[in-house]
């Protein structure tokens, strides 16, 4: 197997696992709509994206929204913005 065979193998584990998270979750708020930002804070999947040189202003979400989007792309996971506050939820019932 390849380096970007492998690569790709360990970020669709990533996104597996989130789903399972988002999965159990479910039962917890209504019409299972889980908080994005109780997912991020849960798993600790905020990470400063930049190098040490470099400038950002504190860790952001950009893993979760990456694994997000491909469970979306893939129709395991839905998403549903509400003011600024973002939810998500799988596709299949609870």
């Amino acid at each position: 197997m390849d380096h970007r065979s492998k690569i790709h193998g360990h970020i669709q584990a990533a996104a597996d696992e989130l789903l399972a998270f988002v999965r159990t979750s479910e039962s917890s708020h209504p019409e299972r709509w889980v908080p994005a930002v109780q997912i991020k804070d849960a798993l600790a999947l905020n990470f400063v994206a930049v190098p040490q040189q470099g400038h950002q202003y504190g860790p952001k979400g950009w893993l979760f929204a990456v694994l997000a989007r491909i469970l979306e792309d893939q129709g395991h996971l839905e998403h549903k913005k509400v003011g600024s506050r973002a939810f998500f939820r799988t596709r299949s019932a609870a």
